[in-house]
């Protein structure tokens, strides 16, 4: 109870506030969105380098293409846990 008097006080004092600095209001709204903005920019631009930078490595390390007798020993593999399935699904 004591957080909703204290948010209504301060929202009305903001109001009134506001309006009666609107002018110097406005000069700080001013200068607050291009540094918002340049500063948001930056962070989407360091944000989307880093995910490239993610994307390349990905590429890098799940390169499918290799040697054909790694496929061949792959494939062997996958079978043999196919049968150790199959043998403890009878059990």
């Amino acid at each position: 109870m004591k957080t909703l008097i204290v948010g209504a006080a301060a929202a009305v004092l903001g109001l009134i506030g506001v309006s009666h600095w609107w002018s110097e209001f406005m000069g700080l709204l001013a200068g607050a969105i291009p540094v918002t903005l340049l500063i948001g920019g930056a962070l989407a631009i360091y944000l989307g380098f880093d995910e490239l930078k993610d994307n390349w490595q990905k590429d890098e390390v799940f390169d499918i293409g290799g040697p054909a007798d790694d496929v061949d020993r792959y494939k062997q593999e996958v079978e043999e846990l196919k049968k150790e399935i199959e043998n403890l699904k009878k059990k």
